[in-house]
């Protein structure tokens, strides 16, 4: 094969994976933004963690350093980190719901129904999914240097 082929290829790759980025940032932004996502402290989290992303993205993308890249790392960590939050945050929430809505069921039913409950339960995976599709950008920018 070309060089020059794999070399198109490979930007090819990047920019597919840097627009995907960029589109489910602020997606997951705007979508956040539509359901009221910021009645509460701790709703205002995911809002907060995926505006650092999109900023030290921004700052990457333009300005390619050692600095800029630990920065988009710590900013992938953080937003997974409430991503895993944001899971238990909902299960409480919706366990809680559904202990006062059935008082006598047992523990494993009232699991079960808070997986599908009032909060979406793994909805805040997304974040996880998010800073996955982040490291994956990293890879192909890392690859570049």
């Amino acid at each position: 094969m070309d060089y020059n082929k794999i070399k198109s290829r490979f930007y090819s790759l990047k920019h597919v994976i840097l627009y995907t980025l960029i589109f489910f940032l602020l997606g997951s932004l705007t979508e956040l933004y539509l359901i009221k996502h910021y009645e509460d402290t701790s709703q205002i989290i995911p809002i907060f963690c995926i505006g650092l992303s999109l900023t030290c993205l921004i700052i990457l993308f333009f300005r390619v350093s050692k600095l800029t890249i630990i920065l988009f790392k710590l900013s992938l960590f953080v937003i997974s980190l409430a991503g895993f939050m944001g899971v238990v945050l909902h299960l409480n929430s919706n366990y809680e719901f559904e202990k006062e809505m059935r008082p006598n069921s047992n523990s494993l039913d009232l699991f079960i129904e808070c997986l599908s409950g009032a909060l979406p339960a793994l909805a805040p995976l997304n974040l996880v999914l998010l800073a996955m599709v982040g490291y994956s950008y990293l890879l192909t920018v890392n690859q570049n240097k």
